[in-house]
């Protein structure tokens, strides 16, 4: 549980990256807006998310479905955004419309057509992500960079009402140095522009690139989304098993 100390530091590490996130898009010629923060409110309570909330945060992100759907309905009616940012099994995506706007790690066609139709039954719309495994890192989920064309154009080709395609997410490699995280970076963003030339998609506009220690790389080499969970909440802390 966090502490009185960590709930109120939280706005003071939001400002902090806010600060730092608009250095970065300075840098590339950006402005501050183009760049919008997930917080990674993985295993935070709800107290944490609120003090969060409270420094005018919106757009949250979890990983498991069971924790998510843990939180997500104390803050009903406060204008939240909910993004699902970890790995999904096909058998638990009944619980993604309804309860999440987006979805950051879409990495099968069977999957998009299980979302898009529970989405449909919901009278909803999934924002969904790619997620590219640019790291080619055997340990983690997504496709490889040169499935991403394959499977983009199995999901537009099956017409999925309840799914919108909104661009690419990836993990950076780690360790790296700054050069290989923005080279891998930069991959995805050329990547996702070659998305868009192949299906002429006015919505794939969306990049989910950087994490506590990498965003300001990825803001360098096009960002949209930053994923960020320690330097807004602190060490994560992990439930008891």
């Amino acid at each position: 549980m966090s502490t009185p100390l960590a709930v109120a530091n939280i706005a003071a590490n939001l400002a902090r990256l806010q600060d730092r996130i608009a250095t970065a898009a300075a840098r590339a010629g950006r402005s501050a807006e183009s760049v919008h923060v997930v917080a990674v409110s993985k295993y935070q309570p709800a107290a944490a998310i609120a003090a969060a909330v409270a420094a005018g945060q919106r757009r949250f992100g979890e990983n498991t479905v069971q924790d998510a759907l843990s939180k997500i309905p104390h803050f009903a009616g406060q204008g939240l955004e909910w993004h699902f940012i970890g790995h999904l099994q096909a058998n638990k995506a009944r619980h993604i419309p309804g309860n999440f706007t987006w979805l950051h790690s879409l990495d099968s066609l069977r999957l998009a057509e299980r979302v898009a139709r529970f989405a449909v039954d919901a009278q909803t719309i999934v924002n969904a992500l790619i997620e590219v495994n640019v790291a080619r890192d055997p340990h983690r989920h997504g496709v490889l960079p040169e499935q991403v064309p394959e499977l983009l154009d199995q999901v537009v080709a099956a017409g999925l009402s309840g799914l919108m395609l909104r661009g690419l997410m990836a993990i950076g490699p780690h360790p790296a140095s700054e050069m290989e995280i923005r080279s891998a970076f930069a991959a995805v963003r050329k990547l996702q522009e070659s998305c868009v030339a192949r299906h002429a998609l006015p919505a794939f506009t969306e990049l989910s690139m950087g994490m506590s220690g990498d965003f300001e790389p990825a803001i360098l080499e096009g960002s949209t989304l930053v994923r960020v969970g320690t330097a807004i909440f602190g060490e994560r802390p992990y439930p008891v098993a």
